[in-house]
């Protein structure tokens, strides 16, 4: 029977109504705020100071008693150091589906186990499982499944693509069938305006108000490039690190008639590919790889049996689901959509889905050639642009034809 739940608190209002849920459900509640990051902003403050005062002044009103956990080592080392070694390479990592899964779902539930001698935990997250979001179907002996929440448009599953069953297992979601307005809702019948209006934070919490280029430049030193015209081979432009520029991004270059959107980075010659426009076909590509996946409940049936699986993918939150299908490699997934996608980024995590399931994840190591490179090279037209090409796939081109025949097993089933 579960009696002890130790509930994230961040000092915002969905953790704030988790806790009056669960209160009112008879738990017994133990608040846990965890400190993950402990250096001052642009202004000279840590937003982790405010949120813990508010965090306090939650649990004082609830009645709840609140732990303070220093997880800064565990953030540092298994979740920043892997963002600057990602930005390094010329990727864009994830920080939100890495803290998720090596600080919340695992150094958290591990305390509230071994600390607190918790029966489950429970979060804020937007987000289901099938075990119910209190865990009211749990069954120790079934592996539970991820589950969308009925917010669709709040849902974070997206995030939880690498959580472990050991702690989803154990893991209530008490705002998994509520709309974010009905949450705000009963905060504000329940004596908590002050969280129903509080500012909600957005974006990677340790940047803060700042410029992203500004902030990495304190983890990067600067290694200046050249900025190169994809169609012409000419030089447009100059650049202080690839680290800098994700895929799709405008590159902002002075002194130009139109504008240009960095397509394509090539780490070892430092050098960023751009393109006139956004809807140039250097960004579009329909077939990708990845690592080894994690699946979150059990590996789909289909590859169990070496066939292909239909599912849904995405590799941002909040861009809209493309159909795909998925086959596996020696070392990780072949993945072709049935459209084409903007900007496929390696470092980004293709996750899974097939109905209201979170199937798994894996990250995107690269993707194929582009529509755009199989043009050029099948035709040869823009001499300059097929040079720069042939040279810039010449080894990505290697693993590709390993992999040919998966890729026309998926193409033809």
């Amino acid at each position: 029977m579960i009696k002890r739940v130790a509930l994230g608190v961040s000092g915002g209002v969905d953790s704030a109504v988790a806790a009056l849920l669960l209160k009112n459900k008879g738990f017994d509640v133990q608040g846990v705020f965890m400190k993950n990051w402990d250096i001052a902003d642009e202004k000279g403050s840590c937003r982790a100071d405010e949120d813990y005062k508010d965090a306090s002044q939650l649990c004082k009103q609830l009645n709840i008693k609140l732990h303070h956990v220093n997880f800064v080592k565990e953030y540092w080392n298994e979740v920043f150091c892997n963002l600057v070694k990602e930005y390094e390479t010329g990727n864009t990592p994830n920080p939100d589906i890495l803290c998720n899964r090596n600080v919340k779902f695992n150094y958290f539930y591990k305390y509230s186990m071994e600390h607190l001698k918790a029966d489950a935990i429970a979060t804020g997250h937007y987000a289901n499982t099938s075990f119910g979001p209190y865990l009211e179907h749990y069954n120790p002996n079934e592996g539970v499944k991820l589950l969308r929440a009925k917010d669709t448009k709040k849902d974070q599953t997206f995030f939880l693509c690498q959580v472990q069953q050991e702690a989803l297992k154990k893991t209530m979601f008490p705002l998994g069938n509520l709309m974010k307005w009905e949450v705000k809702h009963i905060a504000t019948e329940n004596n908590l305006e002050k969280f129903a209006f509080k500012h909600e934070s957005m974006g990677i919490c340790f940047i803060g108000s700042r410029n992203f280029q500004d902030f990495i430049e304190e983890y990067i030193p600067d290694k200046p490039g050249k900025f190169v015209d994809i169609d012409t081979g000419q030089i447009v432009g100059e650049h202080k690190g690839i680290h800098k520029w994700t895929l799709g991004q405008r590159s902002r270059l002075p002194g130009l008639p139109e504008a240009y959107f960095t397509c394509k980075k090539n780490a070892e010659d430092n050098i960023i590919y751009v393109a006139k426009g956004t809807k140039h076909p250097s960004f579009h590509g329909s077939l990708l790889f990845t690592t080894k996946p994690h699946w979150i409940h059990s590996k789909p049936k289909e590859l169990k049996k070496d066939n292909i699986l239909t599912c849904d993918f995405k590799f941002q939150h909040t861009e809209e689901w493309a159909s795909c299908k998925v086959c596996q490699c020696n070392d990780g997934l072949l993945v072709k959509l049935e459209k084409s996608k903007r900007a496929l980024t390696p470092g980004q995590f293709a996750v899974f889905y097939r109905g209201d399931e979170c199937l798994g994840s894996a990250k995107i190591l690269n993707s194929a050639p582009s529509n755009f490179t199989l043009y050029y090279l099948q035709n040869g037209t823009l001499k300059t642009a097929k040079k720069i090409i042939e040279e810039g796939q010449c080894r990505k081109m290697e693993n590709f034809s390993e992999k040919q025949k998966l890729v026309n097993k998926v193409g033809n089933s």
